[in-house]
C-alpha cells in the first residue's frame, strides 16, 4: 500500500512545544505562510515533511482514500515520502513551521510531482 498523510490532532500547543519536537526528529525546520489559493491538484513530494499548523485553518485530501482531512492550529501534518495528497482551499493564511530530515531548498524540498511519476514509491 502506498504511504498515507496522517494529522496529530492537538499535537501542540505553541512554538516551545513544536520546536521540542523538532528536536527529537532532528528534521529542519522553517516557517511556511500559505496564502488562500484554489488546490495544485494530487501530488506528492520525494522526502518527508512535518508540517505544524500554527495559525489559521485548512484540510488536506488523501490521494488514496480521497478523505479530507481538517487541520486547524495545535494539529502535527505528516506527510511521508511519496504519499499522494491535495492541500485544501483556506479562507485566510494559514501558518506552520514546517520540518524535512535533511538540508534542501524550499523549491526542491517541495517540488510537486505528479501521481503517474515513475519515481513514486508504493509502500
Amino acid at each position: 500500500m502506498a504511504p498515507q498523510i496522517r494529522i496529530e490532532k492537538n499535537f501542540h500547543s505553541g512554538l516551545e512545544e513544536v520546536l521540542q519536537d523538532v528536536i527529537k526528529t532532528g528534521f529542519w525546520p522553517s516557517t511556511y505562510v500559505s496564502d488562500p489559493t484554489p488546490p495544485p491538484g494530487y501530488h506528492w513530494h520525494n522526502i518527508e515533511v512535518h508540517g505544524y499548523c500554527m495559525e489559521g485553518n485548512t484540510w488536506i485530501g488523501c490521494g488514496e482514500t480521497g478523505e479530507k482531512l481538517s487541520i486547524e492550529p495545535g494539529d502535527k501534518l505528516i506527510i511521508p515520502s511519496g504519499a499522494l495528497h491535495i492541500e485544501g482551499e483556506s479562507d485566510g493564511p494559514v501558518t506552520y513551521v514546517v520540518t524535512i530530515p535533511d538540508t534542501r531548498s524550499h523549491a526542491e524540498a517541495f517540488q510537486l510531482l505528479p501521481p503517474d511519476h515513475p519515481d513514486r514509491p508504493l509502500d
